[in-house]
């Protein structure tokens, strides 16, 4: 029996599998609208089997997008456009996810095949925002620190951004506090610089972030969970590690999150990460056996067996794909046929489905 095409159970929601569609910027939104594209591009992962089908980074306001052509989740009118999308993967029997974020030192940039680089104000950009006047690179944008009356408002849009989400059907959210983006920013010593309540120490470098993941916990139906994405360390010297990531896990447990999508890394520019298959793997199995949480592990997954033995092993609840989604959308069902798993194909499928 497959541990990996096992059940998963969560407050009132199960899941099909363990096998987690990872979220992935497209940068095809049009002032922050889904479009089509998004539809085709997620629908497909859910057709493929997948148990769960999160969306890109979803803005909470305008400022906290990477690029100017980042999805939004700021107003009715963006949500309205990501309804038609969580319909459609739920009705494929996986589960609707929506990733909460706020790009903060690192907004305000161009599409990566345009180059990536920080757009200017007379380009399209905006003020990036941060918990302290420090740019992310040396060649980026010194943001604006933000103030107390600035972090009470990010908390406020969170929770009305999970308030829409809810609203137009996603049964997940997670809230991202990886990959140095806004909140991310707040927990590491690298990038906080505040000597007030929300800097210096770690309890006042998480009280953000906690504030965040409570205010989304309160306005979240009950019945359903909330995620939580972390990177475990800076790879850095100095900077945010395993050690603080478990005390952050304790306390986000406490707070109501159900679970914790381990990755690493993105806060600083030049950090050396040796990158490998599963090499983030050991930070949710920390995380998850120290914190008493439930994890997902994330980060060059691309077997079958690695992905089942990561599962059956109790290294992590669950895996999350990315690359290897889109390199093929159907994975779950290719996988679940080297695992000896008959996975329903879709009906219209069938007809191609191997005997």
């Amino acid at each position: 029996m497959s541990q990996l095409f096992s059940f998963l159970q969560m407050r009132g929601l199960r899941f099909r599998n363990r096998i987690f569609v990872s979220p992935m910027c497209q940068y095809s939104a049009p002032d922050g609208f889904a479009t089509s594209w998004h539809l085709v591009h997620l629908g497909s992962r859910a057709v493929g089997g997948a148990a769960l089908v999160m969306t890109e980074a979803a803005a909470v306001s305008a400022a906290g997008r990477i690029s100017p052509h980042d999805v939004g989740i700021w107003s009715q009118a963006h949500a309205e456009a990501l309804a038609p999308i969580a319909h459609f993967i739920a009705d494929q029997g996986a589960v609707p996810a929506i990733q909460l974020a706020h790009a903060g030192r690192k907004a305000s940039t161009d599409a990566p095949w345009r180059g990536g680089a920080p757009l200017r104000p007379d380009a399209g950009g905006w003020q990036p925002l941060a918990p302290s006047a420090v740019p992310f690179s040396p060649g980026s944008p010194v943001p604006a620190a933000l103030t107390a009356a600035d972090i009470d408002h990010v908390v406020t849009e969170f929770a009305d951004a999970a308030r829409r989400s809810a609203r137009v059907g996603f049964a997940v959210a997670e809230i991202h506090m990886a990959h140095g983006y806004l909140l991310h920013q707040f927990l590491s010593p690298l990038s906080n610089r505040r000597d007030d309540e929300y800097g210096g120490s770690l309890e006042n470098r998480m009280r953000l972030p906690l504030r965040v993941a409570r205010a989304v916990r309160d306005v979240w139906p009950q019945d359903l969970p909330v995620f939580v994405r972390i990177s475990a360390t800076d790879w850095a010297d100095g900077g945010w590690d395993l050690e603080q990531s478990i005390e952050l896990a304790r306390h986000l447990r406490t707070a109501g999150i159900d679970f914790i999508d381990c990755s690493s890394g993105g806060l600083i520019a030049d950090a050396r990460i040796p990158a490998g298959p599963g090499f983030q793997v050991p930070f949710a199995t920390a995380v998850r056996s120290r914190a008493q949480v439930p994890t997902g592990a994330v980060g060059m997954i691309t077997d079958a067996f690695q992905a089942e033995q990561i599962v059956a092993t109790g290294l992590a609840d669950a895996v999350l794909l990315a690359r290897q989604l889109l390199r093929d959308p159907y994975w779950p069902l290719h996988a679940a046929r080297l695992l000896g798993v008959d996975l329903a194909w879709p009906v219209q499928y069938e007809r191609a489905k191997p005997r």
